[in-house]
């Protein structure tokens, strides 16, 4: 076989599949290429999202295992079904590939979604291409090659902890890759404290960054003048686009390649856009329309962190409800921190909580309640769900368990919204300790954030679009367009 080099290689292949060869993809071809030839062989490939790098060292690993079929790859990946992934993609090169037709097994045993051996001359035990996720065992594993791709994502480096098993569990790399092999990290940062970080984080531990020594390749997708990386792609109109609904932070970080620390979330309340007007609801035509300030309303999430113990102590239990009108606007209505009175000694805590709660949806004409049940919560549904049938509101109950870590989720929530003034809070919110929350909020820190918990459920929310006449029977019209059907509900009375 005449040797063929990887950009060459890769440029046949999109040709065959009706692909063009682009100039960053190019550039990554030609240094991947070169770096197999003359090393160094511990390598950081960062490119902005949906730059199709992950496609360029699928294509990679075919091209090597084409040259040398003795070759054994380990793919990891933040999980099993991401690494699957890479290796389904390059079996399917290496299937259709005009340079590659010898490659392929005649044992369907050798070529599972998972793992895979190529005709090769050598018996070696390890298979020339496997998938593993991060938390596997990969002890007594050999390999050639190691690509950690897209081994760093929000559930892996979004705490302390977390980013703390990262880095163990990448460092069983050292045992696995032979003498002289090479290891190739694919990905784009997604904290502060990213692996991919070019300085060591003095108040993570660090004394060296964690892939020190690495050669980088970094492609983001604005060069230093604004021209953009990728012009077909990412024309300046879609970039425009990325960054208003993305938010800055995440913009800089998925697309720009900087490590963005979380604190840098605008959490600023004077980014709200105030508003005094009052919720209008009317029937015509046996048409219900809900509006604010003129403009028609089309959806509403509420949530509520539901919390226990005495008034002014502990936690807050704080339910939130927020609204879309056509244009896409949001509405933060109301903010409400709900109390219980000892005092009511034949009405226990969690009953008076949701009542609280089911005189908030009525008074909102609310579709559904979104209620976070991690811990005491998981008790509240049944008793929620009682509550409204015995009141006859028309609202559904949606049961939550938040996984994610909650400051990421707030500045997940805020930093878009914010940054674009596209959240009006109506001034009722000013007087509750929302706003106070909002200032002096600090991710880590020991300050109250239960109304920020809540208010970002209602951002991150999907609205619920529920029938709400079946089960029980409403004084009111559904104001949500479309949603006038009846329908069969979850409620008990």
């Amino acid at each position: 076989m005449i040797p063929i080099d990887f950009p060459e290689f890769a440029w046949i292949w999109n040709r065959r599949v009706g692909l063009g060869t682009p100039r960053h993809h190019r550039r990554m071809a030609r240094w991947l290429a070169a770096r197999w030839r003359h090393g160094p062989r511990e390598l950081l490939l960062m490119a902005f999202r949906s730059s199709g790098k992950s496609t360029m060292v699928g294509l990679f690993c075919a091209w090597v295992l084409m040259h040398d079929p003795n070759l054994r790859i380990m793919v990891l990946a933040a999980d099993f079904a991401l690494a699957k992934k890479m290796v389904r993609n390059v079996k399917r090169i290496i299937e259709r590939h005009p340079l590659t037709p010898g490659l392929k097994p005649a044992r369907r045993e050798q070529w599972a979604a998972d793992q895979f051996t190529v005709n090769r001359p050598g018996e070696l035990r390890d298979a020339s291409m496997i998938a593993k996720g991060i938390g596997a065992n990969i002890t007594g594993s050999r390999a050639d090659i190691v690509i950690c791709d897209d081994v760093e994502v929000p559930n892996t480096c979004d705490s302390a902890p977390k980013r703390a098993d990262l880095r163990e569990r990448l460092g069983e790399i050292e045992y696995v890759l032979v003498p002289g092999g090479l290891q190739l990290y694919v990905g784009t940062p997604h904290s502060f404290y990213t692996i991919y970080g070019r300085e060591a984080r003095l108040e993570a531990g660090e004394s060296r960054p964690f892939l020190d020594g690495f050669r980088r390749l970094e492609i983001p997708l604005l060069d230093p003048r604004g021209k953009s990386a990728w012009p077909e792609r990412f024309p300046a109109e879609r970039i425009a686009a990325i960054r208003r609904r993305s938010g800055p932070n995440k913009f800089d970080s998925q697309m720009m390649l900087q490590p963005v620390n979380i604190a840098d979330g605008r959490l600023d309340p004077d980014r709200l856009r105030l508003y005094d007007d009052e919720l209008v609801y009317a029937e015509g035509n046996r048409l219900a329309v809900l509006s604010l300030a003129g403009k028609r309303l089309v959806s509403a999430s509420c949530w509520w962190d539901p919390a226990y113990g005495a008034p002014g102590k502990g936690d807050s239990s704080v339910v939130a409800a927020l609204f879309t009108d056509e244009e896409g606007g949001y509405w933060l209505h109301r903010v409400r921190y709900l109390t219980h009175d000892p005092a009511l000694a034949d009405v226990d805590e969690a009953t008076q909580l949701c009542r609280h709660v089911a005189a908030f949806v009525r008074d909102l004409h609310l579709p559904a309640v979104t209620l976070e049940t991690n811990g005491l919560g998981r008790f509240l549904p049944g008793l929620l769900r009682r509550e409204f049938a015995a009141a006859a509101i028309p609202c559904a109950v949606v049961e939550v368990s938040s996984t994610r870590a909650k400051d990421q989720r707030i500045v997940d929530a805020f930093d878009a919204v914010l940054a674009a003034g596209a959240l009006r809070c109506h001034r009722s919110v000013w007087t509750t300790p929302f706003v106070a929350e909002m200032r002096e909020w600090q991710p880590g820190g020991k300050g109250r954030d239960d109304g920020l918990d809540a208010v970002a459920g209602c951002l991150l929310a999907q609205p619920v679009r529920l029938n709400r006449l079946g089960g029980v029977r409403a004084e009111r019209r559904d104001w949500r367009p479309g949603g006038g059907v009846a329908a069969e509900t979850e409620f008990e009375v």
